[in-house]
């Protein structure tokens, strides 16, 4: 087995543990995300990504009041009252969850954009395989090993970790929060970041030389694993003293119920970045979000686990940036959200709610252009238990918004991060992308009708573009599947009607989407025998 080969095999499982006050660091050496941060020009921009572990309920996150009076026959156990929203100033149709008034705070500080429905094309329901392709960037029938950002750093920092820390780069390359360092940090050779607990001491499992090794296979491994050891014990060194030169000035944070709280990470991360830490990229995570059952409080839905995660995540994320404006560095952080997967629109006879499909995004901080990219979910009036929310941007948009307008990536380095080009979106002030606002992006088209609605054999839409350019039209079932494409062509600015021949399709609620080259409008169809 090739060295890097090895190497990467057990970085992927077992690491190199190392720890700080008993808790668990692990390196893991080849952080791409990070290197590709550091090379665009204004180096010390920082990336922090907040994983929301279980599949988090969008449409209890974000309420879509004009959806309200449907949404309220499919979950009726489990939806928060109407009146308890709390209203986007600028914006009615949408309510934040009662217990988010953090980061509705920071909306109104104009420092939060909103994505809408965001999720991918044939979307996988199982939270591995999801998790999987969000970390990857992958298509949903396809398996990567590597990480979106392990592939941009390995391609900028190709001999990493030899060499490594040098003058140039003497701090890690990405951290993550926690025990284990996800697959996002993944490069083709072995992972590119590094794991810790807590930054303010460590212990050494191994001693900080290559030592003799036999002449072997096996000892070269060896020798290869201590060399990451020393690379580790020196990553330490630099991460305890940001440690001890960093502070925290917000008293916003929630108060910690342990230090694996998502609060206590991201007070770890505002320590480090204020230490003086050059990292590029943190992960932080929460976890329980897979609200199967008992997803809000049987007498008051505003209550119960569901409303505890929506808190704790709102009141984090608020301290948290809070945290950097009294630091004097929300300049230079940016903050993003995901979960794997939403969960479908009807609830269940236990309270909660099922894996689903697509669900917002939150991108946070000083760069951010704030508003609301997308359109609420259309909610059918009548629902199964197969319907889902009908993805609207593939999450490699957000990607790609994120490496072009935060980073300053060319289209060519983003397209071998992601595979393919995806149209950004206009998320950042100093958008790249030719977007000025996000009400310019938002009044391109508009699926204006359909009628009728239910229909049998046939129904006639109407549309309109605003630029012109090609159109497309697709049919999706309720699970997200997409189905048959209508047409596919060029149109000139106007308003259009199209005649849609609906025999052959079975009966049931679908999804109807109007594409552009820079956005997506929704429709929900309900076929009729």
């Amino acid at each position: 087995m090739k060295r890097r080969s090895f190497i990467k095999a057990a970085t992927a499982s077992t690491v190199i543990p190392v720890a700080l006050n008993g808790m668990q660091l692990r390196s893991v050496n080849n952080n791409a995300l990070l290197k590709a941060l550091g090379k665009r020009g204004a180096s010390d921009k920082v990336l922090v990504i907040i994983q929301l572990n279980g599949g988090n309920d969008g449409l209890n996150t974000l309420l879509p009041l004009d959806q309200y009076s449907n949404l309220s026959k499919a979950r009726s156990n489990v939806l928060i009252p109407e009146d308890k929203a709390i209203g986007l100033s600028d914006y009615s149709e949408i309510g934040f969850h009662p217990q988010m008034s953090g980061l509705n705070n920071i909306y109104n500080n104009k420092k939060l954009n909103i994505i809408q429905s965001v999720g991918y094309p044939q979307p996988n329901f199982s939270h591995f395989r999801s998790t999987d392709i969000w970390m990857s960037a992958s298509d949903s029938n396809k398996v990567l090993t590597t990480g979106w950002m392990g592939r941009y750093l390995n391609e900028q920092y190709p001999n990493y970790p030899d060499n490594y820390p040098n003058s140039t780069y003497p701090d890690p390359l990405a951290i993550q929060i926690g025990p284990l360092v996800s697959l996002s940090f993944m490069g083709p050779n072995t992972s590119m970041g590094m794991a810790i607990t807590d930054p303010s001491s460590f212990y050494e499992l191994l001693d900080n030389s290559s030592g003799n090794v036999p002449s072997t296979p096996a000892g070269e491994e060896l020798a290869y694993i201590r060399i990451l050891a020393q690379q580790t014990n020196e990553y330490a060194d630099v991460i305890k003293a940001a440690a001890a030169n960093g502070l925290n000035k917000s008293t916003k944070y929630p108060v910690s119920g342990g230090r694996n709280t998502l609060g206590e990470q991201l007070k770890i991360v505002a320590k480090l970045i204020s230490g003086g830490l050059s990292t590029r990229v943190y992960m932080v995570s929460l976890g329980g979000f897979d609200t199967h059952s008992a997803q809000t409080d049987s007498t008051d839905t505003t209550l119960g686990n569901h409303s505890a995660l929506l808190a704790h995540l709102s009141q984090s994320i608020e301290g948290f940036q809070d945290d950097l404006e009294l630091l004097g560095i929300s300049d230079k952080v940016t903050g993003m959200t995901f979960s794997e997967f939403g969960r479908r629109i009807q609830s269940n006879a236990s309270g909660g709610t099922d894996h689903g499909a697509a669900a917002p995004m939150f991108v946070f901080g000083d760069a951010v252009q704030p508003g609301v990219i997308g359109n609420n979910p259309s909610i059918p009036s009548t629902t199964t238990v197969n319907d889902n929310v009908p993805m609207q941007f593939d999450f490699r948009q957000v990607y790609a918004s994120v490496l072009k307008d935060w980073f300053e990536l060319n289209d060519a380095e983003i397209k071998n991060i992601l595979g393919t080009d995806f149209n950004t979106l206009p998320i950042f002030k100093n958008n790249i992308s030719g977007i000025d606002d996000i009400a310019e992006y938002m009044t391109q088209i508009s699926l204006r009708n359909v009628f009728p609605n239910p229909a049998k054999n046939k129904t006639i839409i109407s549309f309109s573009t605003d630029g012109g350019g090609n159109l497309s039209l697709v049919l999706y079932n309720a699970m997200g599947n997409q189905l048959y494409t209508f047409f596919n062509k060029r149109f000139s600015a106007g308003t259009f009607e199209h005649e849609l021949d609906l025999r052959g399709f079975s009966p049931g609620n679908y999804i109807l989407q109007l594409h552009s080259e820079m956005k997506s409008c929704t429709q929900t169809l309900q076929i009729l025998n």
